[in-house]
């Protein structure tokens, strides 16, 4: 896909409507007889100085190639587009597709991939930016961290409580385990719920994920690695003690002392070098 001329760019971007203004998107969704289904979390960004705060944090370079997941009906495609190469952005559902695709229509940089992202082929790409609803982060970030030629960048706005259990230790997740290993995270912006419309229940951030170039554990498989966190993460209000005494049964109290793990912590409180040395000493044990 080769870039259109500048001056047919900046024509584009001055006469499109732009999603982010509350009174243009409203006028759009109507056209489309569309409703926001809030189970589906189909809360727009309608705030466009945040929204431009969102791309710019994504990090894009001019000669990028950029995937959006949940793009919705374009209020950031429009932002990430216009700092991008290539942009190809996902949406599940049909009827914002077509608002999407009336958006950014006559854009040569743009591809609309209609479609459930955790299912459809990805695209090797350099950043992936988007909003994305609290239940589909567990799911979508192994898709995006774990694969052989991941992105330099995922910058993703979501709940801000998930944002903080990503970033911040202490509370940590499975998911907020996976983000750790394969990225170094940070939260960059928060958005209030007002700047949202339908206006959801909760806040949100941005945070931005810069991948590493290698996972930050040493184990010999990380599938194995990441279903013996899976399994004691089962527990996670539980003791440590108790958990892998379940387990692994009488002598993980040993091997945990051996560690100079605390056999009272709980999972969500272990760093990534505890969890590297407790998968070391467990993952050749047979479970109870």
């Amino acid at each position: 896909m080769g870039p259109a001329p500048a001056d047919d760019l900046r024509a584009g971007e001055l006469s499109r409507p732009d999603p982010a203004d509350r009174a243009t998107l409203e006028g759009l969704l109507a056209r489309h007889r569309f409703r926001p289904v809030h189970r589906l979390g189909q809360n727009f960004l309608v705030d466009p100085g945040l929204r431009d705060r969102v791309a710019q944090e994504a990090g894009i370079r001019p000669a990028d190639n950029v995937l959006e997941v949940g793009a919705g009906p374009g209020a950031l495609t429009v932002a990430l587009a216009e700092r991008a190469a290539r942009l190809v952005a996902v949406e599940l559902d049909h009827r914002l597709a077509g608002v999407l695709r009336e958006v950014v229509a006559g854009d040569a940089r743009v591809e609309v991939l209609e479609g459930d992202v955790l299912k459809l082929p990805l695209p090797a790409v350099d950043v992936v930016a988007g909003n994305i609803p609290y239940y589909l982060t567990g799911a979508l970030l192994p898709r995006l961290l774990e694969r052989p030629d991941p992105p330099r960048t995922v910058s993703l706005v979501v709940q801000r409580e998930v944002a903080e259990r990503w970033t911040e230790p202490g509370d940590w997740s499975l998911a907020s385990l996976a983000v750790q290993v394969f990225a170094v995270p940070e939260l960059r912006l928060d958005l209030p719920r007002e700047a949202f419309w339908p206006v959801p229940g909760v806040d949100s951030a941005l945070a931005v994920m810069a991948v590493r170039e290698r996972p930050a554990v040493t184990v010999a498989d990380l599938g194995a690695f990441f279903d013996f966190a899976e399994r004691v993460f089962q527990f996670r209000r539980k003791q440590l003690g108790g958990i892998l005494a379940r387990l692994f049964g009488p002598e993980a109290a040993r091997r945990l002392e051996e560690l100079g793990i605390d056999d009272h912590r709980r999972p969500q409180t272990l760093t990534l070098a505890e969890w590297e040395a407790l998968h070391g000493v467990f993952a050749n044990s047979p479970l109870k």
